[in-house]
């Protein structure tokens, strides 16, 4: 008998009253901290986005939607619940709000060549008070999995500020706005891993995105991004899956977004 394809669980929709405290800073966009009922949620109305010459197709908000929706099929829980909805400044996207451990840090500078038992070197360079400085990132599952993800995605801005450290030890990432580009778009500071295998676990999370885009994901993404994109989402799974390794960065220097944090 053949199994069914996945699809994102359902999750619920918040429809409420949306009642805002206050604006996000800094952001390049309009963020707002806002409640819907008891709960606290993050909204970024489509009116508020800048537009972008690279990414002339949808919104950022539908951008953030399919990030969220793609990670509820792989299971890894690394997008917070994300929906559209309308607002106080019209439609825009809703994000359950999480609140990180302060005192974690998943991504951090450090003394040049200083990199402790437990993290991964991304690159050297100088701080802005012309200190030489490594850009390091934790050795966890946790994170490793979000790179895998990014690698899916084609997330062009994962930075340190857009991974949030919760204090039972998993990572959220947030602000996918700049994501699913049908050219190579890739900028994180998630390179620690460049070029290792493939994991058996990854790998079958991979070819389950890509059953999935073949059913009900593949239908969901369609109201959000373009059928270039979506063809695009599954090649990149595909030769994820031939080459049975993460990426390697081109050039002298990883992609990195700017400024990094």
């Amino acid at each position: 008998m053949s199994q069914p394809d996945p699809q994102p669980e359902a999750a619920p929709v918040l429809d409420g009253d949306l009642v805002l405290h206050g604006r996000i800073m800094p952001a390049s966009n309009a963020t707002f901290l806002g409640e819907i009922g008891e709960v606290t949620v993050v909204y970024k109305p489509i009116a508020g986005e800048r537009p972008l010459w690279d990414f002339p197709d949808g919104h950022l908000a539908g951008r953030e939607v399919a990030a969220y929706l793609v990670s509820q099929v792989t299971g890894w829980d690394v997008v917070p619940h994300t929906w559209l909805r309308d607002g106080p400044h019209g439609p825009g996207m809703c994000q359950l709000w999480q609140e990180p451990d302060e005192e974690q840090e998943a991504v951090t500078l450090v003394e040049e060549g200083e990199v402790p038992a437990g993290w991964r070197h991304v690159f050297d360079g100088l701080d802005g008070r012309d200190v030489a400085v490594s850009l390091i990132h934790e050795d966890t599952a946790a994170l490793r999995r979000m790179a895998v993800f990014d690698v899916v995605v084609n997330n062009a801005d994962r930075k340190g500020g857009h991974v949030l450290a919760m204090p039972d030890g998993h990572r959220y990432g947030v602000d996918h706005g700049i994501a699913f580009h049908h050219e190579h778009k890739l900028r994180t500071v998630l390179w620690g891993w460049q070029g290792e295998p493939l994991r058996d676990d990854e790998a079958d999370v991979v070819r389950r995105i890509r059953a999935a885009l073949a059913g009900g994901l593949g239908a969901l993404l369609a109201e959000h991004l373009t059928d270039l994109e979506i063809d695009a989402l599954d090649v990149r799974c595909r030769r994820l899956l031939d080459a049975g390794r993460l990426p390697r960065s081109s050039g002298d220097w990883p992609a990195i977004p700017w400024p990094p944090f």
